[in-house]
Order: C-alpha cells, then structure tokens, then sequence
C-alpha cells in the first residue's frame, strides 16, 4: 500500500487494529472475516525482516502503521528502526527521517563484505577503512588490524552521520 494514495485513515486503523506501542505489537480489534478479535495481527517476512499487516484487503508494514496510529498521520520520510532491528516496531525505536538519515543508520556490514565488519575490507595485507557520506566514498586510512579500521570507521561515522546510532 502506498502512503500517499491510501485511503487508510489513523481513525480506521484504530477500529481495527489495537497497538502496544511498548512492545510493538499489533493485535485485532474486531473480528473480520478470517481474523478474530485478540489476535496478533501481522506476519514476518523473512527475507526482509519486516512485519507486514492487512488492513482492509491492504498490506502494509508494521512501523509505517505503528507511525499513523500513535501521530495520527502518515510518516513523510523513511521510518528508522534506530536499533537496526526491522521487527522492533516498539515506537521509542520508530524515527521519521529522510531516507538518507535512515541509510546513515546501518548497522552490519552488507551481505557480500567478506570480513562481515561495517566499513572494513581487507587490502594487500592491511585493513581499509572507508566511509561513504552524500554519495562520495571517504578514505580513512590503511590499518594493521581489522578492529583498528574498525574502530577509525566508527570516529568517522559518529562524526559525519547524524542518523548514526552506533
């Protein structure tokens, strides 16, 4: 379901739908067709770590839901999951940033770094730290060890990042 062109409300949503915004969790307010009411609303998606609901023969994401019910409007940027973890739709963890907030917020190295550590590769024998900030890749430097480029990532991005949470 799109934002902009759903006709969801925050007054809908509430009908049918009850939140727990301390653990996040949505359970059914009504019983409708094959959901009764009590019943724990929504299912993970595994492959991207999301719980997605129906509302109304609509599929939606938990946080984006957890949003509308508790501001009472749509979220007008990305919501951050500022854990990193996409299931916690508790909404002390839910923030309304711009999407580039939100990517500054990464906190794993992506699938396909072979050392698994955020911001490290390994180099000739050496750790390379490097950063990337509005679209540009910053060189921090060549280390012994992968925890001191590491540890020159982290300076940098809690520096240069302010969606950073690490």
């Amino acid at each position: 379901m799109s934002d902009s062109n759903s006709t969801l409300t925050a007054e809908r949503l509430r009908e049918v739908l009850s939140y727990d915004p301390e653990t996040g969790e949505f359970t059914r307010a009504i019983t409708l067709r094959k959901w009764k009411s009590g019943q724990r609303a929504g299912s993970l998606n595994k492959v991207t770590g999301y719980i997605y609901i129906m509302v109304d023969g609509y599929s939606s994401t938990g946080h984006r839901l957890a949003w509308l019910y508790m501001t009472g409007n749509w979220p007008i940027g990305s919501i951050d999951h500022k854990d990193g973890v996409r299931s916690n739709n508790r909404f002390a963890n839910l923030r309304d940033v711009q999407h580039l907030v939100n990517m500054q917020n990464r906190q794993r190295a992506q699938t396909d770094n072979k050392l698994g550590i955020l911001g490290v590769t390994h180099r000739r024998g050496r750790y390379r730290a490097t950063l990337k900030h509005l679209g540009k890749s910053i060189y921090l430097g060549d280390y012994k060890t992968a925890e001191e480029a590491h540890a020159a990532y982290l300076t940098a991005k809690r520096v240069r990042h302010e969606g950073n949470t690490l």
